[in-house]
This record gives structure tokens, C-alpha cells and sequence, in this order.
């Protein structure tokens, strides 16, 4: 299995296919694994696709101290310099970034970062805001401690992240606020300064945010569009795969061999499914 050493830490990561490069990045349960009904059509439309475990996710190693790091106001900003190490150590340049939830979060934080090193953006059921503090939302949407969560979602995570992580990987981010940290999340002020063309791919249905916030991610983005999955919940990959995977590749189409901003006002649309 493929590692490199990432910050000091053993990230697993997977390589597929040729072409313009094409990121998959997690959500915040997650790891390459919920990606297996995405990636092939990438691949086989000629996208080259890596996709990796954030440290301490999936087989990527924790490293020491990770439930302090998991908490700590320098975990956003470790996942973009991880990705940049990522980057570097495949001979990346310019790629595309597909992002999860929470793992859109940190596409936005790395096109801000390094914006002449996205081509483009695309984010599916990632917060925009979250109006009150993390650790108190969190609470509100996950009341079920890990003993207490269906069996089979259980061994998902146990398959995913490791029988003796998983169960505290999932009540840390439920009573502490996690990756989020505890105060308000809002990417509201950021996002006007994303430079590169963004897709929000967002579900009609989610348990955790409304619509709405697809609608306002999707209005502050300067070359944002915006794609709504009918009767589909909050894991948009698992529950609507040919659909997500059908959305993305539109966008990705779009926009093939775009490396120059041509302006918003150019580049604006509404696709509503």
C-alpha cells in the first residue's frame, strides 16, 4: 500500500488513471473508502484521481497527540499543509479539488491559500454556517454516543478508522466539537474571494444542514454553480453515486484545460436537478 511521510506522519494515499488530476477529499467520518463508487467514472472519462486518509483517518497513521491536534485551532490549517505535502511528493501542480463535507471545507481553505494551484472547486453537502457553536450543533445532530449507534454504521466506522479509534475518533467530534472546533463556523467571509470556478453539489434533504446553505455557498462564490440532488440525504456520494459522479464530471467538463479566471459574471449558473 502506498504511504508518504507527511509532517511526519504516514499518510495513506491511492493513484489512479492519467490526465488533469482530480483530488478526492473526505468528510469528516470518512477515508479513501467512501470513494469507491466515485472515482472509476473519473477515471475511465480521463481524469487522473488520488485520494488520501487525513492523519488519523482510515491507514494513515495519528501521530503523536492526535486527539489534542483533532481539537486544536491549527487542525484547518494542518490539513492544507498536508495537502500541499501531498501535492509536492506526487509532482501535483495544478489539480482539481472534490471535497466531502468537511473535506470541502478544506478545498476552500487550500484554494485560498494557493489559488494558482486549483483549477477548480467542487463541494457536496459542506457547511456554509453553522449560526451557534460547533460542540453545542454537534450534540443536536449526533445524540447517539458510538455504543449507542446502529450496529452496522458501527462497523463501518470500525472498518474505516480502526476498532480501537473509532469509537473515541466519533464522540470527540461529537462532544467537542471536532475538526470544526467549538465556536461559530462560517466560511461566509471567504468564500468571495474563492478565484477559481466552484460547483456546490448539495441534497435536497440533509439531516444535518438545509438547502439554503448550498444556496448561499453557491451566491458567494465569484464563478460559483450550484446543482440540487432531489430526495437525497445528507451522503450524497453513497446515496446518489451516478448522480454525483454525473455532476461532477459536467463541471469538470466545463472547465477542462481552464487555468485562466475569465471573470464571474462569465462563468455564473444555476443547475437545479
Amino acid at each position: 500500500m502506498p504511504f508518504e511521510s507527511i509532517q511526519g506522519v504516514r499518510i495513506y494515499y491511492e493513484d489512479h488513471g492519467e490526465g488533469e488530476t482530480v483530488i478526492l477529499l473526505h468528510h469528516g467520518f470518512g477515508c479513501t473508502r467512501m470513494w469507491e463508487e466515485i472515482y472509476p467514472p473519473l477515471v475511465d472519462r480521463g481524469y487522473r484521481v488520488v485520494m488520501y486518509d487525513r492523519r488519523g483517518y482510515g491507514r494513515s497513521d495519528k501521530g503523536e497527540d492526535f486527539e489534542a491536534f483533532y481539537v486544536s485551532d491549527g487542525f484547518r490549517a494542518a490539513g492544507v499543509r498536508e495537502l500541499a505535502g501531498l501535492k509536492k511528493a506526487l509532482g501535483l501542480e495544478t489539480v482539481h479539488l472534490v471535497g466531502q463535507c468537511e473535506g470541502g471545507v478544506l478545498a476552500v481553505d487550500y484554494a485560498l491559500d494557493h489559488p494558482e494551484r486549483v483549477r477548480t472547486l467542487s463541494v457536496s453537502s459542506t457547511q456554509c454556517y453553522s449560526g451557534k457553536g460547533m460542540a453545542e450543533f454537534n450534540r443536536e445532530k449526533f445524540p447517539k454516543a458510538f455504543r449507542d449507534l446502529d450496529p452496522d454504521l458501527r462497523k463501518k466506522l470500525a472498518e474505516w478508522h480502526g476498532s480501537d479509534h473509532a469509537e473515541r475518533f466519533f464522540d470527540m467530534f461529537r462532544v467537542l466539537g471536532g475538526a470544526y472546533g467549538t465556536g461559530v463556523f462560517d466560511l461566509r467571509p471567504l468564500l468571495p474571494s474563492v478565484s477559481c470556478p466552484g460547483l456546490v453539489l448539495y441534497p435536497d434533504r440533509s439531516f444535518l444542514f438545509d438547502v439554503e446553505q448550498g444556496v448561499a455557498f453557491y451566491r458567494l462564490l465569484p464563478r460559483g454553480e450550484l446543482a440540487v440532488l432531489p430526495k437525497c440525504g445528507h451522503n450524497t456520494y453513497d446515496q446518489r453515486p451516478e448522480a454525483y459522479a454525473r455532476e461532477i464530471l459536467a463541471f469538470l467538463e466545463r472547465h477542462r484545460g481552464d487555468g485562466e479566471a475569465s471573470g464571474p459574471s462569465a462563468l455564473n449558473a444555476t443547475c437545479v436537478h
